[in-house]
């Protein structure tokens, strides 16, 4: 009772510590969440010139994209695809509003009849377009949303048709502003004029080159200073993103040796005879062995549900088309024979030679394709599939009456337009060229014989013109099995990769690794945005850890991967934004500092105010060079230095220059001859290729200077 009383007495002091303690909750997850406690929106993917790119609308957006790109496609590509078409709309919807760019609605309905003139439902009796049927259309579609109506070959609502009316609007003025760009960015004829002037004003020259190599490298002293410097000097060349350096170990699911061992012991009842159970007899009975079944029952055997990943295919076939490591063994085989199994592309298999015989090399044919419905490529004008065999019978019983009309039936008939043009004709080819039922025609039959083959492309009235050459192929029966690892397999993946954490908690990642014997694989300068991990394929889940706020360097974690198994990854290093550290930027910076110290050296060796001085102190040749010019700035001899050319150009003839820097050394020239370009009577055909050539560039030029000035802030990262 003395306790309850000092709990009563003293509440209210037990009502602040409570309330403290959540206050105290809630600003730690404030702080977690900067964007709650900064107005940051969790709704908005980007932010382009003050206009954000909603979330929802964006997600929804990537998905249909993702549709659009097909199967292959990941989502990191279709999320790329869409946030490059929002940012440009949100970039050039910002010169629209600026300039006051608008479609009208005359305008509007122009544009309308000119993306929906040719749809059915907008054409009147004499098939032109009627722009009181698209309005009656647009009306139904309203009252009808968010309902669906069918327009051509798809469906949609009223939402759907805002937005698509929005895109033809946003085409159009991009047109207009485009177009209003390339009327500025034509060549005047004073610009054609130097340009024909750079390219035909040439200079003659004899120089002295004293190559950067003449200098070894390790005689070069470059300070981590030195790297600094240049680094700042030239800071728009080493401006990087942020980016994390991680290592990983990789442990795979795959099938061990007992495994495959494992896999070939079952492939011994298939040799020897296998177990099935009947269900009209109750009982368990043995089927008879692969080399003992009869022709006619290979297909059933094995193509037996759960028996074999390859299904029978009852075609002669060549050396050249069996597996390549069991090839000449399996050709050699006495028909009834059988081999394995045996290791092919990942599965085991198990192969019996059924028949063999002599086939054509190659065969010469003409035919006439008559497609049906659903066959591929078949066009809007095709017939049913029975219309389209009594066509191709039809054909067939003329052709075979009078050979002769085949090439006119061919014109007439034939979809085929790969061989219409030669009468149907299809030249010499091997056996792998068509698709199966037309080979096995041409190939198993006899020169002369013709007759209807229908293959996924319709119905072909086939002739065998010629045949060329003959040699033996095969017809064989293979059983194949993935192999794949057991459970158990898996299990001791999971179970090394699980211990190998554990021993990284307290020891060093390489050394654990090591003493396990496991490959350490680094992988530097990873993007926020990065979807692939060198070695691991499409890896979003790793990228996004590593930039988290909460991961330090030196955490690591275990993901799995694509194909079954794990990877163990550590967090080596994080970059910030900005100027590139000089670590990293030694690669590209070392040659430059070295170039220019190794400028200075040679500089202050050099004595001589001529060519020839120059090169008898350096003991280097004198060389010539003609008709050097400014349009192509290189030397013969010594390569592309625009910055020597530069220098001779601004000299007369005769006169020699001082020490010039150039790519690859230091020079000397002096001008034997100035030969200036002849006047022209008239520049405007060199001012139309500019200006051809300046339109061409000025969209995309345009749109990347927009981009570049343009105020974005990309928050893709938390939500991809």
């Amino acid at each position: 009772m003395a306790v309850l009383n000092k709990i009563r007495q003293r509440s209210l002091f037990l009502i602040l510590i409570i309330a403290l303690a959540l206050f105290s909750f809630v600003l730690t997850d404030l702080f977690k969440n900067s964007d709650a406690l900064f107005g940051g929106s969790q709704d908005v993917v980007a932010t382009v010139n003050g206009q954000n790119i909603n979330r929802v609308d964006f997600m929804n957006r990537v998905e249909n994209m993702r549709r659009q790109l097909g199967p292959t496609a990941t989502n990191t590509q279709a999320m790329n695809r869409v946030y490059d078409q929002q940012v440009r709309r949100a970039v050039m919807t910002t010169q629209f509003e600026e300039l006051g760019l608008t479609v009208e609605e005359d305008q509007m309905r122009d544009l309308l009849e000119q993306n929906f003139s040719a749809y059915p439902e907008f054409q009147n009796e004499a098939g032109l377009f009627d722009e009181s049927k698209l309005t009656t259309f647009i009306a139904n579609l309203k009252e009808a949303n968010p309902e669906k109506m069918l327009l051509g070959n798809f469906q949609l609502n009223y939402d759907e048709w805002v937005s698509n009316e929005n895109s033809i609007a946003t085409i159009a003025k991009e047109r207009s502003y485009y177009n209003m760009v390339k009327a500025g960015v034509s060549a005047t004829l004073n610009e054609a004029e130097v340009d024909h002037m750079l390219e035909n004003s040439t200079r003659d020259l004899k120089y002295v080159q004293i190559p950067y190599s003449t200098i070894n490298d390790s005689l070069i002293d470059v300070t981590k200073a030195d790297i600094k410097a240049y680094i700042n000097e030239n800071k728009k060349q080493f401006e990087v993103e942020a980016s994390r350096d991680i290592v990983f170990v990789e442990f795979k699911e795959e099938p061990s040796l007992k495994d495959e061992e494992a896999l070939k012991s079952d492939f011994d009842r298939l040799i020897n005879g296998k177990l099935e159970f009947d269900n009209t007899t109750n009982d368990t009975i043995r089927v008879q062995p692969f080399a003992q079944v009869k022709e006619e029952d290979l297909a059933g055997y094995v193509n037996l549900t759960g028996e074999s990943a390859q299904s029978y295919n009852d075609s002669f076939i060549k050396k050249s088309l069996l597996p390549t490591v069991a090839a000449d063994t399996i050709f050699n085989l006495n028909v009834g024979g059988v081999y394995g199994p045996y290791k092919d592309n990942g599965m085991m298999k198990l192969t019996r030679l059924v028949a063999e015989t002599t086939v054509p090399d190659s065969a010469k044919v003409r035919h006439i394709l008559i497609p049906f419905i659903g066959a591929n490529r078949a066009g809007i004008d095709a017939q049913s599939e029975e219309d389209a065999k009594k066509t191709a019978d039809s054909v067939l019983a003329i052709v075979k009456a009078d050979n002769s009309k085949f090439p006119e039936l061919v014109t007439a008939l034939s979809s085929d337009q790969g061989s219409v043009a030669n009468g149907g004709v299809y030249d010499f080819h091997p056996s792998t060229q068509m698709v199966k039922p037309f080979s096995d025609f041409e190939f198993q039959n006899n020169v002369g014989d013709i007759d209807v083959v229908k293959t996924q492309f319709g119905f072909h009235i086939i002739e065998i013109l010629d045949q060329k050459g003959s040699s033996k192929a095969v017809k064989v029966a293979t059983i194949a099995r993935p192999i794949e690892p057991s459970e158990e397999t898996i299990d001791d993946v999971f179970t090394n990769a699980s211990k190998f954490e554990l021993a990284i908690q307290d020891g060093d990642f390489q050394t654990m690794a090591e003493e396990r014997k496991l490959v350490v694989k680094p992988v530097n300068n990873i993007k926020i945005l990065d979807e692939n991990i060198p070695g691991l394929q499409a890896q979003r889940p790793i990228v996004r850890w590593a930039f988290e706020s909460e991961t330090k360097v030196g955490d690591y974690k275990r993901f799995t991967i694509p194909g079954g198994g794990y990877a163990v990854v550590q967090l080596t290093k994080k970059s910030k934004a900005g100027l590139m550290d000089p670590e990293n930027a030694s690669a590209s910076a070392l040659s430059e500092i070295r170039k220019e110290k190794k400028a200075q050296m040679i500089r202050e060796k050099i004595t001589g105010t001529t060519v020839d001085d120059v090169a008898k102190n350096q003991n280097r040749p004198a060389n010539t060079a003609a008709a050097v010019n400014m349009k192509n700035p290189t030397i013969s001899g010594a390569g592309l230095e625009p910055e020597v050319v530069g220098v001779a150009f601004g000299l007369n003839e005769g006169d020699t220059s001082g020490l010039i820097n150039g790519n690859r050394g230091v020079y000397m020239v002096t001008v034997t001859k100035a030969n200036e370009a002849t006047k022209l009577d008239n520049y405007q055909a060199i001012a139309n290729r500019l200006s051809a050539a300046r339109l061409n560039a000025a969209q995309t030029k345009v749109y990347n200077a927009l981009k570049e000035t343009a105020d974005i802030e990309d928050n893709r990262s938390r939500f991809y």
